[in-house]
């Protein structure tokens, strides 16, 4: 009922595709894997066997695209002039349709299984595709070229009487299929005149008909996602964005350990012409909060659940003080950043990263985001393990870290790799780690914490307040006691409870916000040059925190404008990547976002009206 909804509709009519690798994708997955298409059906990139490994799919970092010879499974169809894609409804399974020139055309449904099974989640490492005509027998030639390491090993295949067989250096796969083996193997044009289906995963055996098994994964995945749907508090207005978004962010969870990922790809570049490429494959604390917050408003809490046990897995292998910023899936490995020179870039930007350099930083704001991601533990009645005196204790280590790191210089969450400095989001997260444990204490009845964490989050406040002020700018500014540049995360003052919405400082300070990284309704992050020269294209979460603050000092129409300006951005299944282009429009930067898909949760919860209102 959102004009951006039905934007999003719209663009899922037929139309004629592009070769050139874009963010025209689809993101399937089960919480153990994933993978994205392009809006022909391929797979351009997968990492297997858990998101932030090798990429055995990486065309969408081949400057070919989905013609790369290597990194793709594709169904390509002769003389296609058009094709449409699109979810099935409130789902993870993406149907794409190809259409000749002859007027026949096929379906391609994809999806990785999930549902429960014997008691359990039953979520292989595995991707399913069904392939089936739809009006006609179209030609179609099958292209499955995995690769290892990154693009320098091609894999040793053999067949099987079902299946391929793809190994490489201690990994390996297959695809068990009902189709030609050959067709597979050889690229064999063909006229499709019957359904068949790509099962790909670990290499072992398919006892059953691969036919009859991936339609009970197909039926048991949609009753999954669609009974997921059905447990979430939705908003009145742009249920349907708020859906995809949920579901998405859903996907970029790795069950096995309880992390969040910031994104399922690596180098997507943050604007055209730039060397800004990461790797963002990894649990980021800071960002895994913003996750944990947007999914607890939507009742969707197993999430919370399982971060909290990935930082207890954390801290069995240290100290809280030995915290950084971001981590592997698995928690404990090693992850420092390399290039990858064997692929040469989306469009052919280089340099590839595999790790992140993040991950040597020191980042303060890492304490309040985790006292932040377990605060609900304590207060929500329908969990079964809440919070209690032990967890709180455990915390209480965090506070201790906040404390000692309060107002002391570091990168930010800019993540700046060449200076650090005393910035004023890190402060603000130190304040909220304190504020937060008097909160918990008052509700444990332990008055003497209360007090104690009570008193260090005065001062710190106080402090802060005074120190970030610029009376000059009119405005907070991005660092305590600096020269006068503002950084968007000022924004987020209220929504910590630092203060109000109303005070007249942060009246001041968003409308000087509005008049130096505002552009055409879209928000820069800041605007003063980094390590890498000035940012110039768009900060998805950003626009989202400035329209939250528009709302929040009774802008509300305005709000709401710019709300469906940013939701109309979205790809055509309703994905945000990190950046946009606000000239063109066009989306950049690691995809999807789990950082901007929380935006569209959090400014249609406060945006909307309210259901007693509707019904």
């Amino acid at each position: 009922s959102s004009k951006a909804s039905l934007a999003v509709a719209a663009a899922d009519t037929t139309r004629t595709m592009p070769n050139q690798p874009s963010l025209q994708l689809a993101a399937i997955g089960n919480c153990a894997v994933s993978a994205l298409l392009d809006d022909r059906g391929a797979i351009v990139w997968a990492c297997w066997p858990r998101p932030d490994a090798d990429p055995v799919f990486s065309s969408l970092l081949d400057a070919r695209g989905r013609d790369a010879p290597a990194g793709v499974c594709a169904v390509d169809v002769q003389d296609l002039v058009a094709s449409r894609q699109q979810y099935l409804t409130n789902t993870a399974i993406v149907e794409t349709i190809l259409t000749d020139g002859h007027g026949s055309s096929l379906v391609i449904r994809d999806f990785c299984p999930r549902f429960r099974s014997r008691g359990r989640m039953f979520r292989p490492a595995a991707f399913v595709r069904i392939v089936e005509p739809r009006e006609g027998r179209p030609v179609v030639r099958l292209r499955c070229s995995p690769h290892f390491d990154y693009g320098t090993r091609q894999p040793e295949v053999s067949t099987g009487s079902h299946h391929i067989r793809y190994r490489g250096d201690g990994v390996g796969f297959r695809i068990t299929t009902d189709a030609s083996l050959s067709a597979l193997q050889y690229g064999t044009p063909f006229a499709l005149d019957r359904r068949f289906a790509l099962l790909i995963g670990p290499d072992e055996t398919v006892a059953e008909p691969v036919d009859v098994l991936v339609q009970q994964w197909e039926e048991s995945t949609r009753d999954y996602w669609q009974d997921w749907v059905r447990t979430l508090a939705v908003p009145f207005d742009w249920q349907e964005a708020v859906i995809r978004a949920a579901i998405t962010l859903k996907l970029c969870t790795y069950e096995d350990t309880g992390a969040v990922l910031a994104a399922l790809t690596t180098s997507i570049p943050e604007a055209d012409g730039t060397e800004r490429n990461w790797d963002y494959r990894y649990c980021w604390l800071r960002d895994a909060f913003f996750v944990v917050q947007a999914l607890n408003r939507l009742g969707a809490t197993r999430t919370m659940e399982g971060f909290l046990r990935f930082i207890d897995g954390i801290v069995v292998h240290g100290q809280w003080g030995d915290l950084r910023p971001l981590y592997r899936a698995a928690g404990v490995e090693p992850l420092t950043e390399r290039i990858a020179e064997s692929l040469s870039g989306y469009r052919g930007h280089r340099p590839v990263r595999v790790g992140n350099q993040a991950a040597e930083q020191v980042q303060y704001d890492v304490y309040g985001s985790l006292v932040l991601a377990a605060t609900q533990s304590f207060f929500d009645h329908r969990l079964i393990a809440r919070g209690d005196l032990r967890l709180f204790t455990r915390l209480e280590g965090l506070g201790a870290e906040a404390v000692r790191a309060y107002g002391r210089p570091d990168a930010g969450p800019w993540e700046f790799r060449g200076t650090t400095r005393p910035h004023t989001f890190s402060a603000m997260m130190c304040w909220a780690a304190c504020d937060r444990l008097a909160r918990i204490a008052v509700r444990l009845g332990l008055a003497g914490r209360a007090v104690h964490w009570s008193e260090h989050a005065a001062r710190m406040r106080d402090d802060l307040l005074a120190r970030a002020w610029n009376p000059t700018r009119g405005a907070f500014t991005s660092t305590l006691d600096g020269d006068g540049a503002l950084d968007a995360t000022a924004l987020l003052m209220p929504e910590l409870g630092l203060l109000p919405a109303t005070d007249p400082r942060f009246v001041s300070t968003l409308a000087a916000i509005e008049r130096e990284l505002v552009v055409d309704g879209h928000m820069l992050r800041y605007r003063h040059a980094d390590d890498f020269g000035t940012p110039h294209n768009a900060f998805t979460v950003c626009t989202f925190w400035y329209v939250n603050a528009l709302a929040m000092v009774g802008r509300m129409d305005e709000a709401r404008e710019r709300f469906e300006r940013v939701l109309a951005c979205r790809n055509h299944v309703g994905l945000l990547s990190e950046d946009l282009d606000v000239g063109s429009g066009e989306l950049w930067g690691n995809f999807p976002q789990t950082y901007s898909m929380v935006g569209i949760v959090d400014s249609a919860i406060r945006l909307s009206r309210p259901w007693e209102a509707m019904i």
